[in-house]
This record gives C-alpha cells, sequence and structure tokens, in this order.
C-alpha cells in the first residue's frame, strides 16, 4: 500500500494502549539526509474552549505506528501527560 503526505492528514490516530483518539495528523518529520519519515506530528488539545491556546503537539516516532489503515493510524504511544479531561472531574 502506497500512500502520499497529504493523505496521512485525512487520518485519525487512536493509540491501541487506552482508545485515546489524539487527532488527525497535522505535519511529518522527515529526515532530508536518507529521506525516509520519522515522525507524525498531531495537535495537542486546546485549553478552556480554545480560547488560551492549546497543549504541546504530540510528536509520535514511526517506530510507534502498528497499523495505518483507510482512515485511521494505530499507534502505540507513552503520553507523557494525560488530557485535561481524564482522570479528574474539570467542575
Amino acid at each position: 500500500m502506497q500512500c502520499r503526505i497529504a493523505d496521512l492528514r485525512l487520518k485519525e490516530v487512536i493509540n491501541v494502549k487506552d482508545g485515546t483518539r489524539y487527532g488527525f495528523v497535522n505535519d511529518v518529520l522527515v529526515d532530508t539526509i536518507t529521506g525516509r519519515l520519522v515522525a507524525i506530528v498531531v495537535p495537542g488539545p486546546c485549553r478552556i474552549w480554545g480560547i488560551f491556546g492549546k497543549d504541546d503537539d504530540f510528536v509520535i516516532s514511526w517506530e510507534s505506528i502498528k497499523r495505518i489503515g483507510e482512515d485511521i493510524i494505530l499507534v502505540e504511544h507513552e503520553c507523557e501527560r494525560p488530557f485535561p479531561h481524564q482522570g479528574r472531574n474539570r467542575w
């Protein structure tokens, strides 16, 4: 299966460890010397209704990608920090 970088932007990234949906691919990192894809970049979650910006982007290494399907990318990624809505009551 071949896939263009532009096609990756239409795919949602999901962690197979806990089912977390990271969002859609925003960018890719390419090693310019070898020409290989190094990582995909997914924007971090927004803070408080998107008014106060967003958290850092998720950089997911190519080795963490387990499967690329028609519309999703399954990854096995260790999240350094939980999303704001996980593990606590916001109100």
